[in-house]
């Protein structure tokens, strides 16, 4: 028996799914939760070759693009758990077409696989719960020297602090949703990041088996207190207005 995998592990045994996977932080969630004996998917929209041969790369892989997240409804079907963590940094730039295509892939793509997601987690609730987990990042609150990046983690932040709500609301417990908050890992988006990838993923990993919702690495410990207290402020002011609209 392979001495990696914990026989305690919620992971071993799931169908995960991770975009972004050919990414720094991709690749080492990937052989994270492989040692954690989940049958791991690479969602990728590059090529699938970027894992070195020390390295243990998903079992399988599927190509997608943001604006034909529909087509990949069909591949999801069977997945328990999907990671979502692709992402853009136009870092300095505010130009038209980079603020486009920031806010596409950091906020409507992870935003309508949110939806598909939870549809299908809907059709198929008689049989298991489905998890989504999102990469919003420290950024939602915090400046991270980008100011597009910044506003898009941002939208996808509140937007996901609005879906929580409805969904407790709803008591709904057949679609899971998790929250990572992250701080600045070392990455092709920020290669002046202080965490290594490797270190930031097993954090994750070990979160996810005993928290709820918030996921939070960073060394920043501003973070740790203000993210919860944001994140309790958007969920009562959600849940306030469906009260004040339902009578």
């Amino acid at each position: 028996m392979n001495k990696n995998l914990s026989k305690t592990s919620k992971f071993k045994g799931l169908r995960i799914a991770i975009t972004g996977a050919n990414g720094s932080l991709g690749k080492s969630l990937i052989q994270e939760l492989k040692k954690k004996g989940a049958y791991v998917v690479g969602l990728t929209h590059s090529k699938k070759n970027n894992f070195n041969s020390d390295e243990r790369g998903p079992d399988d892989w599927i190509s997608w693009s943001c604006g034909k997240e529909d087509e990949l409804s069909s591949s999801l079907t069977n997945v328990d758990i999907l990671i979502l963590n692709h992402g853009f940094n136009p870092k300095e730039k505010i130009e038209f077409n980079e603020i486009n295509k920031a806010i596409e892939i950091n906020a409507l793509s992870y935003w309508r696989l949110i939806k598909i997601f939870e549809e299908l987690a809907i059709n198929n609730n008689e049989y298991n719960t489905k998890e989504i987990w999102i990469n919003t990042s420290e950024a939602e609150i915090q400046i991270a020297l980008s100011p597009v990046y910044e506003i898009t983690k941002r939208l996808i932040g509140e937007l996901v602090s609005l879906k929580k709500s409805k969904l407790l609301i709803e008591k709904n417990k057949y679609f899971i949703v998790k929250k990572l908050i992250l701080g600045p890992f070392k990455s092709k988006l920020n290669p002046q990041g202080i965490l290594k990838p490797d270190f930031v993923a097993e954090r994750i990993i070990q979160k996810a088996e005993r928290e709820d919702y918030l996921i939070i690495v960073t060394p920043n410990p501003i973070t740790y207190l203000l993210m919860p207290i944001v994140e309790s402020i958007r969920i009562f002011y959600s849940r306030f207005i469906e009260r004040v609209y339902s009578k």
